[in-house]
């Protein structure tokens, strides 16, 4: 297959990670007593910082929010390598190899502190992103 058709399809992938994820975090409520207390306590606690208070909570749920908006600038960069890849621009390549490597890290940060779910979405990411980067043409030089 070619490039373009291999990040377009991380694309597509990564979209349906940040809806997991976004999904995942924010429906997610504790089983158990003793984790429904620490969470009941990172939403009741609060501390000052400078003229602003916070809640361990709000910031769980915004850091959880932000990693959301990367998946989705990770969609829509790697729609964009696809494109890269079909005009046959060279610059895609190390970008795609980048992702490649940002994927790989996804996968073992997943293992050690996730799941198995969002593993097996950085192992396929990874291999999309490599699959992109290896097959990557290089431009034609047209001659004057």
């Amino acid at each position: 297959m070619r490039a373009a058709v291999w990040f377009r399809a991380a694309a597509v992938l990564m979209l349906l990670f940040a809806v997991g994820h976004t999904y995942g975090f924010l429906a997610f409520r504790p089983e158990s007593a003793e984790g429904r207390a620490v969470w009941e306590a990172m939403n009741s606690v609060r501390f000052s910082a400078g003229r602003a208070t916070f809640s361990y909570g709000g910031f769980y749920t915004g850091f959880g929010l932000s990693i959301s908006a990367f998946d989705v600038f990770s969609a829509w960069l790697a729609w964009t390598l696809g494109s890269m890849a079909r005009a046959g621009e060279r610059r895609a390549r190390p970008i795609g190899w980048a992702m490649f490597a940002l994927q790989c890290v996804g996968f073992v940060l997943s293992l050690r502190y996730f799941s198995v779910v969002p593993a097996v979405l950085s192992a396929v990411g990874a291999l999309f992103f490599l699959l992109g980067a290896v097959t990557m043409r290089p431009a034609k030089i047209i001659a004057n």
